[in-house]
């Protein structure tokens, strides 16, 4: 390349401080493209034939075509010690005070490596129950998730990257109370992600307006038995009723401290499992900090993105258009990468080494959707831009799926197959005829391709892209950012597309399809993002931006909407004190969600 790849300041800031490799006060990258060569080199290092697939994988790096997980980027070839997943869940966190801090030393080292973690704390008795060895009395899940959360204080302290933790209980345990309102004081649980598992139960007796039972696994006493597949069980168990609720005034609760305070999001937890590919061996019950890889424990998941403005033809003129042909053909080269990173990667326990490698779990999806959109004249909220995105992800996903065939064929399928039950799962019932008649003669080598993050980090990192499936948050904005020396500064941005237009009409008014999240209703957020699920096996991160303005009964509808529409799950974010600002316009302070923050992200 002849010309710099950097069009924005931050973008350089971002590959310098987070992906650039430095051997002590030694650089090692002096370019990005010797970034995307090491990257290159280090995965096609375990191939049969690394020459010719070192250069495959470079030619889809070059110009941020793909854009791997930060974890790959920064670690790949360097030999650190250091896991080149982003994303963990740990494993079922045993009710016990041993049980605790295996959990507690396990969800270190994770972290220590670079790994964002999930945590379910459904298994933990609820306060004021009686510790079975001690005769104590418990003092419940959010006493224990505080330890956690000061863990990854400490583990910040040393300079260590900085994670994020997410934490889900599920809607029945006696403390989901308790947990809902966990994170409503300033300074509370800074370093988790809060995500209530929602049943299709409990959905249905909001509905009908019934009493909701509150449970935990029972070993002696008297009251009332229920029976309930719990956390971490394979089958259900006997639970005692400790109390019951009216379904409505336990949702209106999780819904107003969504209002309020941005969390808990929630997680319809048995869509989740009834979608899962791996339904008759698995049973999730927490996901990645962002949301978008369910994994059940000791899950890993290795993220990807392709860079849709990368392919983009004639922006802005009457023959824009997308180079379909490309797509695909970087889309099968992302997918040999990705699985190349399981064969290349360290991992921080052995156990998400055998899960990782039994599975061969990954996750591609796509970043820069909403200027795409733009570029293409299409507005985000009306039925061309969905009927072209749904297009773009089933492209994705079956090209994806179509190499895990051959990948297969060439390597073998993943470990944990079980073809005959594998068929019959929901999501792969839904594939083309002929993918499925290729998974049950030749298997398929990765248990699943699709998933859509947040990106926040790497989209900034392609000269200022839209993140994920998200819309533009803000055409023009200033962010504050951590520079190497621990200060933080503020950096001027100007969104791509916006960027790709001023370039080519100086003067002209913005076409309309130029339109921010604030300009969207939520029905349009979500609409998108159903209209990109069903190519989606793992999950979406979404976020929808709610103006501060919305009533509280319209903001209750957007959960129903979108268990209504399908979705697994749904995070929103409407403007707070708690949370404080990110981003800022050019003319007032604005917040943003969570996944905004590219200190905490797990990209």
């Amino acid at each position: 390349m002849n010309r710099d790849a950097f069009d924005a300041d931050i973008s350089r800031h971002i590959w310098d401080t987070k992906y650039r490799f430095r051997s002590g006060d030694t650089i090692r990258d002096r370019t990005i493209e010797d970034t995307w060569r090491r990257i290159a080199r280090a995965l096609a290092a375990v191939e049969k034939e690394p020459a010719r697939w070192e250069n495959a994988f470079y030619a889809i790096l070059e110009d941020f075509r793909f854009l791997p997980g930060g974890r790959i980027q920064a670690g790949a070839g360097t030999d650190r010690r250091v896991t080149l997943f982003n994303c963990f869940v740990m494993g079922i966190i045993e009710d016990s005070m041993d049980g605790i801090f295996d959990g507690l030393k396990e969800g270190a080292l994770t972290m220590q490596q670079g790994g964002g973690v999930g945590y379910d704390f459904s298994t933990l008795r609820p306060q004021g129950m009686k510790a079975k060895a001690v005769g104590g009395i418990a003092s419940g899940p959010v006493s224990f998730m505080r330890i956690w959360d000061a863990m990854c204080a400490t583990l910040l302290s040393t300079g260590a990257r900085r994670g994020a933790m997410m934490a889900t209980l599920r809607c029945d345990h006696p403390d989901i109370e308790t947990f809902i309102d966990a994170k409503q004081t300033p300074g509370e649980l800074r370093h988790f992600n809060l995500s209530v598992l929602v049943t299709d139960d409990f959905m249905r007796a909001v509905r009908e307006g019934t009493d909701w039972p509150l449970v935990f696994p029972h070993e002696q006493g008297d009251g009332e038995i229920v029976r309930r597949r719990w956390s971490g069980t394979s089958a259900p168990v006997p639970c005692r009723v400790h109390r019951r609720v009216p379904a409505r005034l336990l949702w209106d609760k999780l819904m107003r401290a969504t209002y309020e305070y941005a969390e808990p999001g929630v997680l319809f937890v048995d869509r989740i499992n009834r979608l899962n590919n791996l339904w008759y061996r698995e049973t999730i019950s927490a996901t990645n900090p962002c949301g978008e890889i369910p994994l059940p424990p000791y899950g890993a998941c290795d993220l990807g993105s392709v860079n849709l403005v990368a392919f983009v033809r004639d922006p802005f003129t009457d023959r824009a258009t997308l180079d379909w042909s490309a797509l695909a053909e970087t889309t099968r080269a992302a997918v040999r990468l990705m699985d190349d990173v399981i064969d290349a990667s360290r991992f921080p326990l052995p156990r998400q080494a055998e899960m990782a490698r039994g599975t061969r779990r990954i996750g591609l999806g796509l970043t820069g959707l909403a200027d795409t959109l733009i570029m293409l004249g299409l507005h985000y909220a009306e039925p061309p831009a969905r009927e072209f995105a749904a297009r773009v992800m089933r492209t994705i996903c079956h090209d994806a799926y179509r190499c895990s065939i051959e990948l297969a064929r060439e390597k073998g399928p993943f470990p944990f197959l079980d073809s005959d039950r594998h068929m019959q799962g929901e999501f792969i019932r839904a594939l083309p005829q002929d993918i499925r008649d290729g998974i049950a003669r030749y298997g398929i080598r990765n248990s699943h391709l699709t998933a859509i993050a947040p990106t926040g980090t790497i989209s900034l990192l392609a000269n200022n892209i839209s993140s994920g499936l998200e819309p533009v948050y803000d055409f023009s904005h200033t962010r504050r950012v951590l520079e190497m020396d621990g200060r933080y500064a503020e950096y001027r941005l100007t969104d791509y597309a916006l960027s790709v237009f001023r370039r080519r009409h100086p003067s002209a008014p913005l076409p309309r399809a130029f339109v921010d999240a604030q300009a969207l209703a939520p029905e349009a957020h979500l609409a998108m993002e159903a209209a990109l699920q069903p190519y989606v096996d793992n999950a979406i991160s979404k976020t929808v931006n709610v103006p501060r303005d919305v009533s509280f009964t319209a903001f209750q509808n957007i959960y129903q909407r979108a268990y209504d529409l399908g979705l697994k799950g749904c995070t929103t974010f409407r403007p707070n004190p708690i949370t404080g600002a990110v981003l800022a316009s050019a003319h007032e302070n604005k917040t943003a969600p969570h996944c905004c923050n590219i200190e905490r992200e797990a990209d």
